[in-house]
């Protein structure tokens, strides 16, 4: 028997770990929390300091008993959950439940050979600061859900749901919107010239700056049309002369190391993941693959807010950045000053070995694990070499009291881009001397209108998030799932959309709630907790003053609540099963038809929206649906006879080449596929012959 005994929560983290450790030592798993409170009541003792009542999980029953066994015969037990307050509350909980006398914890910010050896060589105590966080935060957000949502349930609309953040970021989507509804669009217009040296093609852009005689040297503001005119009257005969040069040396830093809200940012962004799926990809690099026989954890731990990076990480990637590029590309290295709540034993996500390149590990990694990896180690390695230094010139151009400017910029050293990659491009001007005369090519006057604010991404939301200080690494993911799964938002075209639950839901809780939804509340009790895991402050006086002010605060809501009339609204159709009216009606998952003479009838259906496209299987009509997730889908209305269905958006328009049915596909849906053939067409093939059109009040001045 095995004299020593290892505990994480993941079986493919125990099967990587397992093969650095010898014969003398076992490893199992948890497979997560143990024990945790109850799902069907509140689970704490209000009126004994909020003590929590911890039930097994159900299902773990087995698996507790053989844990138990093992640490019986173990010498040595050792805890090794993940390094952060939810792994030392898993921790305290298998010491307490498995009744281990003397626990070891374990902590691996890194799962390699070293990483795992170096845990279990320096054990430490449970901390209990870091355990009191955890409950503090599990208890706080048990009392505002279990509390509110039964008044929501009764008030609003059964099966909905508050939670201390989830109602903030809620909140921040409808105020988004609330902004988009109420923007009133203004008018402003600009003016490009298109200018060249004399007796020469090339040509070259300037925007209108100011009138020269402008000494506030703010831009020109032009809001009409006249004013537009006034200005293109004046320069368009006018002599364009070269007024001053202006050339310098500018310096793009590079990006510093990734934390989890960066990586789901940038990983949103440049690979289209969801924060979802980039954390179960990094939770898999993180826990090991196998690389031609050796299991290795390939990044460091994926739920940190801290930029650190250890010292031997930093002697490795500068000793690889100077072997392949040259002591010219090393840099200073990222100077940022860490957040007041980041815990110092924690590293930014990085490769665990800079020499394991991309394309090292391809063969052994899936396409999806291949990009997460590749901006992971790209963003480590560019964090510490040298900026990038570009040739800037901005030029000013006089003409008929007006000034215009010429920005220009080319990259003359790469440095960090040597492996980042670089989104913008080199805009070259001509050599030009003050006094030059210069040819006007073009001048384009266009047309604009002010926007509105966007609707929240998934990536903009948790930078919302952080930048208020609400939320913690390891919530961001929980946080838009749940208010996605609960049919409050929807996500069209990868924005977030208030559904009309939603907005409903969230104008209870600014009203009746106010404080649970304000940011700056929550961004405090945040930092309370943070506080608790310092050791400065007591977990239960915390969570007292919380609850004695919501105590009331919920007492006046259940008074003060009126029950929301959803309008039902009546259709010219017959149930087919009684024969009584068809009404819409509203559910916990949106609309849906229902039989008037509920609860005698309990025919019921979707609402269907119907697109104009016939099913290619059966002929029906093809409609637009939710998943339970809220993902829109398209299939056939004639379900569950013919179960066609399709996530891409199917056209009316059939296939030019076989008849078949085209569907949008594509990032921004910009091309059309055909479901039988393949053939790829442009959106142009949906377009109708142009019209004549009547010129434009402003054209292009030649």
């Amino acid at each position: 028997m095995a004299r020593n005994l290892v505990i994480v929560e993941s079986p493919s983290k125990a099967t990587t770990i397992k093969k650095f450790l010898g014969p003398d030592f076992e490893v199992k798993a948890s497979v997560g929390h143990v024990v945790d409170l109850p799902k069907k009541r509140l689970g704490v003792d209000t009126r004994k300091d909020f003590k929590p009542k911890y039930v097994i999980v159900p299902g773990k029953e087995k698996l507790l008993m053989e844990l138990r066994k093992a640490s019986r015969s173990a010498d040595r037990v050792y805890l090794a959950p993940d390094p952060d307050r939810e792994g030392e509350a898993i921790s305290w909980h298998l010491a307490q439940a498995l009744d281990i006398k003397h626990p070891l914890r374990a902590v691996f910010n890194e799962i390699t050979e070293t990483g795992v050896r170096d845990g279990i060589s320096h054990p430490r105590e449970i901390d209990e600061r870091l355990v009191n966080a955890q409950q503090a935060r599990r208890v706080l957000d048990r009392l505002v859900g279990y509390k509110i949502s039964p008044l929501l349930w009764r008030k609003v609309l059964r099966g909905t749901s508050a939670g201390r953040v989830q109602s903030v970021a809620l909140r921040l989507i409808c105020d988004r919107e609330d902004q988009i509804r109420a923007f009133v669009p203004e008018e402003y217009w600009t003016i490009t010239a298109h200018l060249s040296k004399e007796g020469q093609k090339a040509t070259f852009e300037a925007a209108l700056l100011r009138r020269e005689d402008q000494i506030d040297r703010e831009k020109l503001a032009l809001t009409s049309e006249a004013d537009t005119r006034k200005v293109l009257d004046a320069v368009e005969k006018a002599a364009w002369t070269v007024l001053s040069m202006e050339q310098k040396k500018t310096r793009s830093m590079p990006p510093i190391p990734y934390t989890t809200s960066s990586m789901q940012q940038d990983s949103s962004s440049r690979l289209r993941f969801t924060p979802k799926k980039t954390m179960r990809i990094a939770q898999e690099l993180y826990e090991g693959k196998d690389l031609q026989g050796e299991r290795v954890g390939l990044i460091t731990y994926m739920r940190t807010d801290s930029t650190r990076v250890s010292n031997e990480a930093q002697t490795a990637v500068r000793a690889y950045i100077q072997a392949e590029h040259g002591k010219q590309f090393l840099g200073p290295g990222p100077r940022t000053k860490q957040k007041a709540h980041v815990q110092g034993a924690h590293e930014a996500i990085r490769p665990t070995d800079v020499h394991r390149t991309p394309d090292s590990v391809k063969p052994y990694l899936s396409p999806d694990e291949l990009k997460l990896y590749t901006l992971i180690w790209r963003r480590f390695v560019a964090a510490f070499m040298a900026p990038a230094v570009f040739d800037s010139t901005r030029t000013l151009i006089r003409a008929g009291g007006y000034l215009f400017v010429a920005n220009g910029s080319t990259l003359s050293f790469a440095g960090y881009y040597a492996v980042w990659s670089r989104e913008e491009k080199d805009t070259s001007l001509p050599n030009l001397i003050a006094g030059e005369l210069l040819a006007l090519r073009k001048l384009l006057p266009e047309q604009h209108w002010t926007e509105p604010p966007p609707r929240y991404s998934e990536a903009s939301l948790i930078k919302e998030l952080e930048e208020l200080g609400i939320g913690r690494p390891s919530t961001y993911v929980p946080i838009i799932s749940t208010i996605v799964e609960r049919r409050y938002v929807t996500l069209e075209r990868r924005r977030f959309q208030p559904l009309p639950l939603g907005e409903k839901v969230n104008e209870v809780m600014k009203e009746h709630f106010p404080r649970i939804v304000d940011a700056g509340f929550t961004a405090a009790m945040e930092n309370e907790l943070d506080r608790i895991e310092e050791g400065s402050e007591e977990w239960i006086r915390v969570i007292r003053e919380f609850y004695e002010p919501f105590k009331t605060t919920l007492a006046d809501a259940e008074k003060s609540i009126e029950v929301v009339e959803w309008p039902v609204e009546e259709l010219d159709e017959a149930c087919p099963e009684c024969g009584h009216g068809l009404v819409v009606k509203h559910g916990r998952f949106g609309q849906f038809v229902s039989c008037s003479n509920y609860p005698t009838c309990r025919y019921a259906r979707p609402v269907l929206k119907r697109i104009g496209v016939t099913c290619p299987e059966d002929g029906g009509d093809v409609v637009e649906q939710r998943s339970k997730r809220g993902r829109i889908f398209y299939g056939c209305s004639n379900f569950p006879t013919c179960r066609w269905a399709s996530w891409d958006e199917p056209v009316a328009q059939p296939c030019p080449n076989c008849g078949g049915l085209l569907v949008k596909t594509g990032r921004d849906k910009s091309r059309l596929r055909c479901a039988g053939c393949g053939s790829q067409f442009g959106l142009d093939i949906l377009a109708p012959q142009p019209e004549a059109e009547p010129e434009p009040a402003l054209a292009a001045v030649h």
